[in-house]
């Protein structure tokens, strides 16, 4: 008999509401990854926006999970607490000379003309990445407001077009990041992104599977140049489908989905919504 590797999977919710359906699915589904291997399921909070993320709500998420059934690994990692982490990591870009300031606003970004289509909306034209290095400092020294931007073309010729992903349905990928060009990393009042920050806590917390929505997909070209840039392990990825209403929109916090904690509260049970979203008994 072959012996099954461990699976080290993550949960990572952001603490910004109550959790729905949705989030059930995605959480078992990580669970169960890493249950039938023997492996590690690890909770992660995404707390970087201090301006939404509530403690309130982080133990609100806690307790839905346990109702759940659902038992992690380790301490939970809150992005809060290591934004050294963060730091690190855009210095060690810095140096590579792939980061450069973005002084416009977004409504000068969305009133942008001609600008490409992404997956994600308008890419972003690019527009202060043909500053001269005398006008970012200048800009920088008056104290403009800025974020860190990936530039996707000096990162390329860095590490090369040879970057490959896998994912469990889709099959191997050729990372394909201009799709969604010069995200941004970093803000001047945040050190961190969603880009930044996942890819570098996937490595930090081991993660060798990662499980997600699919509307995450594109993200993951994305997560594997930062990988080549940093040096960082590549896992397995497995993006799964979305949970939709009966109104067919996918269930998402910002529509009031209906959430974990009222289902409990009319009598909903963890074994009725594993049989509901398809998936086999705990």
């Amino acid at each position: 008999m072959v012996p099954i590797t461990p699976v080290f999977t993550r949960f990572a919710p952001s603490p910004t509401g109550g959790l729905h359906l949705g989030h059930a699915y995605a959480a078992w589904i990580a669970h169960d990854r890493a249950r039938a291997s023997g492996g590690r399921f690890l909770l992660r909070m995404e707390d970087i926006d201090r301006t939404r993320c509530r403690p309130a709500f982080e133990a609100g998420i806690i307790a839905d999970l346990t109702w759940l059934g659902l038992r992690f690994d380790g301490p939970v990692r809150r992005q809060s607490d290591h934004f050294d982490d963060y730091r690190a990591a855009l210095s060690r870009l810095e140096s590579l000379g792939v980061l450069y300031p973005c002084f416009c606003t977004r409504s000068e970004i969305a009133a942008a003309v001609g600008a490409p289509q992404g997956p994600a909306g308008p890419l972003y034209p690019g527009t202060c990445r043909q500053l001269s290095a005398a006008e970012r400092k200048d800009r920088l020294a008056e104290g403009h407001d800025h974020a860190l931007r990936l530039d996707i073309a000096r990162a390329r010729t860095l590490t090369g077009y040879d970057l490959y992903w896998h994912d469990e349905k889709a099959g191997r990928q050729r990372a394909a990041p201009e799709q969604l060009g010069d995200v941004v990393l970093a803000r001047k009042e945040t050190p961190t992104s969603y880009h930044l920050a996942v890819t570098v806590d996937d490595a930090l917390q081991d993660i060798t599977l990662v499980t997600r929505g699919i509307d995450l997909f594109p993200a993951t070209h994305i997560h594997r140049l930062l990988q080549a840039l940093l040096g960082l392990p590549v896992p397995a990825y497995a993006h799964h489908g979305l949970v939709m209403g009966d109104d067919g929109i996918r269930l998402a916090k910002r529509d009031r989905a209906l959430t974990l904690a009222a289902m409990r509260d009319a009598g909903a049970t963890p074994a009725e919504l594993r049989r509901r979203l398809g998936l086999p008994p705990l």
